[in-house]
């Protein structure tokens, strides 16, 4: 390893989250150059690369991956928060878009705001909706609650519309997920057979994690960006998926 990679792995362990571009000032290299260190470094596992940033390991945590493509988790919080209408209770699973999507439904008075989140639940506590955080088992590294009493607690509730996240999906396995209890606290929501919605950035099309979404109860509907790969599209259609792309200028 050499310096300039010992530098990177600073950078990006001490920010949570760096772009490429900045990484390429900071080291005095070229942006190809940076994309190449981060490829090794990813495969040495040292860090996590997305689109057009690097993350620290320690990517569960949602104000980090916040900040990661930003401007196009926004634009997808916002044409989501337009589907909801005044009067519904709407569930939001978690991450860092659907965290978005909270904040841009806060100030509507007549919605009910449904999360095992408790850092959405955080950005919600002077919040004008109502809002009603479900129990569990807290799991530290994504705020998030999750386990049995979490399953129990979806189970007893109703609410029109539902957000969900997902790391990854590939035609071959579907949507797919790091973490397993996450996995099941979503399988839970997708058998209330509510509207639920997949809402996501496209640089999670075409990647494949450990732990699949029970196939028996798949969401029909999608959420991302432009940039998603035209071959990812068609795939998600034959499946019977409906996608929505939001138009976001991608530099």
């Amino acid at each position: 390893m050499n310096t300039r990679h010992q530098q990177i792995i600073q950078l990006v362990n001490t920010r949570g989250s760096i772009a490429v571009s900045e990484l390429a000032q900071l080291t005095g290299v070229s942006e190809v150059t940076v994309r190449q260190d981060l490829t090794q470094l990813e495969r040495d596992h040292f860090l996590r690369r997305v689109h057009g940033a690097a993350l620290a390991l320690d990517s569960d945590d949602v104000g980090t991956r916040m900040n990661t493509r930003y401007s196009v988790k926004q634009a997808l919080a916002n044409h989501a928060a337009s589907l909801v209408n005044d009067g519904e209770s709407v569930f939001i699973e978690g991450g860092s878009t659907n965290a978005l999507l909270a904040r841009a439904l806060a100030d509507r008075r007549e919605l009910t705001l449904i999360t095992v989140s408790h850092y959405i639940a955080h950005l919600l506590r002077q919040a004008a909706c109502e809002v009603i955080v479900l129990g569990g088992m807290f799991q530290k590294s994504s705020e998030s609650m999750v386990g049995p009493l979490t399953r129990y607690c979806i189970q007893q509730v109703h609410f029109h519309k539902a957000f969900v996240g997902v790391d990854g999906w590939h035609p071959a396995t579907g949507f797919t997920g790091r973490n397993m209890l996450r996995c099941d606290v979503v399988d839970a929501v997708l058998a209330k057979a509510s509207d639920t919605y997949v809402l996501t950035d496209s640089s999670k099309f075409g990647q494949i994690h450990p732990f699949p979404l029970s196939p028996g109860h798949q969401t029909r509907h999608v959420i991302t960006d432009n940039a998603l790969n035209p071959d990812c599209l068609l795939q998600l259609q034959e499946q019977g998926i409906a996608v929505t792309q939001v138009s976001v200028p991608h530099t």
